[in-house]
């Protein structure tokens, strides 16, 4: 696994500078771009075109607080591809009335859509600052790995969120 942190030279943060992945990002894109290469070989061409992407790929990972998250608890062999994570019950009986409010959702109730998308924000609001609260105090110097699993069960609580938020957007939509 490429760690993107090593790629650009930063150090290991859930808040990177972003001015400074910036600068990096052009600064390797410039440096891998394929057009560089163009003379060369096709080794060379096709070495410069999958720098290139992994370049890109690190730029939108270190950008992304979700796939920020994702790669830090990989790094520290804490996530797995297609993992499949238990949520807590508690979190997942305060989700249900959301999901209750989207089951009774009428086509066209505009005001308990608005009510329905309210419940979900203050979830995600409330899972935003927790998360927001054990990122900042984590150093990978520590390693604390207890600090990485609650970080990763915010990440998995984020995630189910973003699906039904999704399922939100579907029902907006009709």
């Amino acid at each position: 696994m490429t760690n993107y942190f090593e790629l650009y030279d930063v150090p290991v943060s859930f808040h990177p500078d972003l001015d400074i992945i910036k600068k990096k990002y052009f600064d390797l894109t410039r440096l891998h771009h394929p057009d560089r290469y163009a003379a060369g070989s096709a080794a060379e061409s096709e070495d410069a075109l999958q720098k290139t992407a992994l370049v890109n790929e690190g730029f939108k990972t270190l950008r992304s607080k979700m796939a920020l998250t994702a790669h830090i608890l990989k790094l520290n062999g804490l996530l797995e591809d297609e993992e499949k994570y238990s949520l807590p019950p508690a979190f997942l009986m305060e989700v249900m009335d959301v999901n209750e409010l989207i089951d009774d959702l009428a086509p066209g109730d505009a005001a308990a859509l608005r009510h329905a998308e309210a419940a979900l924000n203050d979830l995600e609001a409330d899972i935003d600052q927790a998360t927001d609260k054990l990122t900042q105090s984590y150093s990978p110097i520590t390693g604390d790995t207890e600090l990485l699993l609650r970080i990763k069960d915010f990440h998995f609580r984020k995630k189910y969120l973003l699906r039904i938020k999704e399922r939100i957007g579907k029902f907006a939509a009709r």
